[in-house]
């Protein structure tokens, strides 16, 4: 069983590419988080009136499956936040075997450390970490790369997904890399860092070329979007996939000044 988190459709490609060739079943982890939040904020609104919450940390459990695909991207060289809180929470009966597959724009640093430790705390055998290189979408920091680049990209990581697949379909753990300082840093005090400063929606706005389509509204995984008199207003909870800006049709989404003129990137297959 394979399941995804995506912003922009990295994860999504890979995971169906995947599942091509192992025939897995392929389940969006940001279509359930999406119904989890909206559950939730439906609780708090009956505790005001009756008293009576659901436990806001309960998570159905997923269908059986002895064999877990994680295909996550990577946020600060390790998986998301938000994906690892829901993964610890959720029950996965009869899982075993989990491997874990990450998109990156360059690198994922150590994340395979705290991959290991996530499946050691769900009693799982843990069956490696592999990185595959896709095109760049947290323009938040960085520069997306324009059509022509981004199809390379994903043209050069194509090999790399078959060989990933082709693992896991043979029941094969990940090949192990050696980590040096720099990657553990960036995956240990630096990801504290990134989520500490940056991951915050405030900077989030859009300009008189907002058509209040609500595109925004319906990519958001954690129903962090509303619109009010048409526009979209951002609330407190964000995990910077950057769906939002990267599929408004009108590009009217800006995070302050830093994407003023960048490209925006999503993948559609």
């Amino acid at each position: 069983m394979i399941f995804y988190f995506t912003g922009t459709g990295n994860s999504r490609y890979i995971a169906e590419r995947i599942a091509e060739i192992t025939s897995d079943e392929v389940i969006s982890i940001n279509h359930i988080i999406k119904k989890a939040q909206a559950i939730d904020k439906e609780s708090k609104s009956t505790e005001k009136h009756s008293g009576y919450r659901q436990n806001p940390n309960a998570a159905p459990p997923c269908c059986p499956s002895e064999k877990l695909i994680f295909v996550l991207p990577t946020y600060a060289w390790r998986i998301p936040h938000i994906v690892k809180n829901w993964i610890l929470k959720t029950d996965f009966p009869g899982a075993k075997k989990v491997w874990f597959v990450m998109n990156c724009g360059s690198e994922i640093g150590n994340a395979a450390k705290y991959n290991r430790e996530l499946c050691e705390r769900k009693q799982w055998d843990y069956m490696g970490t592999a990185g595959i290189v896709m095109p760049e979408n947290y323009i938040a920091l960085f520069n997306a790369p324009g059509p022509k680049a981004a199809k390379l990209i994903i043209s050069k990581a194509e090999p790399v997904i078959t060989d990933t697949a082709k693992r896991v379909a043979e029941n094969q753990s990940f090949p192990a890399t050696r980590i040096g300082l720099l990657g553990r840093l960036m995956s240990g005090p630096i990801n504290k860092l990134f989520y500490s400063l940056l991951v915050k929606a405030k900077a989030f706005r859009a300009d008189d070329k907002c058509i209040g389509c609500g595109k925004c509204v319906q990519k958001c995984p954690l129903n962090n979007i509303s619109l009010k008199e048409g526009k979209p207003v951002w609330g407190k909870d964000c995990t910077h996939c950057m769906a939002c800006i990267c599929y408004c049709p009108t590009e009217a989404i800006e995070y302050g000044k830093i994407s003023k003129g960048k490209v925006r990137y999503h993948l559609e297959k």
